[in-house]
C-alpha cells in the first residue's frame, strides 16, 4: 500500500482525538486508567514526505473517573499542574516506514523534564480529509520525576495509548 499525505499545515481534531493512560498500582493487582480530556497539536508535512510539529495535552485534564484520584495526580507528586501544566511531545521526525507504518523520532516533556522518545505509529486513515495515527508505547514515570510509590504499591511503565487525528489548516 502507497500513502500519500499532502505537504503542507495540518492542525489536530481535537474532537477525533484520544490520548490515554494505564499503569497497574496495588502490587500489579489494579490497572488504573485515564483519558486525557484535552489534547491539542500541529504539523508540517513536508515536500519530501518527512513530517514534524508537536501534540500538547493538558495535564490537569485526566480522568480516571476517581475524583481523589484525580486531584492526588494533578499533585506535585505526580504531574504537578500547578507549575507544570502541559506535556508536549516535539516531533523532529516522522517517516513513513513499510505500508502504513510510520516512525516518529521526538522530545517528550513532562514535569519540565525532557527526554528522547522513539515510538512506531499507524497510519489508520489517509485521504485529503484527514489523517489518523494511532500509537502505544510505554514510558518510566520515574524518569519524568514521579517517583511517588506508597508501600512500592506502583512497579513498571506506563502505558500511553493514542489516536490522533490531523486535518489540513485552513490558514
Amino acid at each position: 500500500m502507497t500513502v500519500a499525505v499532502e505537504a503542507g499545515l495540518w492542525q489536530l481534531d481535537t474532537t477525533a482525538s484520544t490520548v490515554a493512560l494505564q499503569h497497574r498500582t496495588m502490587w500489579g493487582l489494579v490497572t488504573v486508567k485515564g483519558a486525557f480530556g484535552t489534547v491539542g497539536g500541529r504539523g508540517e508535512v513536508r515536500p519530501d514526505g518527512s513530517a514534524v510539529g508537536v501534540v500538547t495535552v493538558d495535564a490537569a485534564s485526566l480522568d480516571t473517573r476517581s475524583a481523589k484520584r484525580d486531584e492526588h495526580l494533578r499533585s506535585a507528586d505526580f504531574f504537578d499542574v500547578d507549575h507544570h501544566p502541559e506535556i508536549t511531545f516535539a516531533v523532529r521526525s516522522a517517516e513513513l516506514r513499510d505500508g502504513d507504518t510510520v516512525g516518529v523520532v521526538g522530545q517528550l516533556t513532562v514535569r519540565g523534564i525532557s527526554r528522547p522518545l522513539s515510538l512506531t505509529a499507524r497510519l489508520t486513515e489517509t485521504g485529503a480529509e484527514g489523517v489518523t495515527l494511532s500509537t502505544e508505547f510505554t514510558v518510566d514515570r520515574e524518569q519524568f520525576g514521579m517517583g511517588w510509590n506508597q508501600l512500592g504499591m506502583m512497579r513498571g511503565q506506563a502505558t500511553i495509548t493514542a489516536t490522533l487525528r490531523f486535518v489540513p489548516t485552513t490558514a
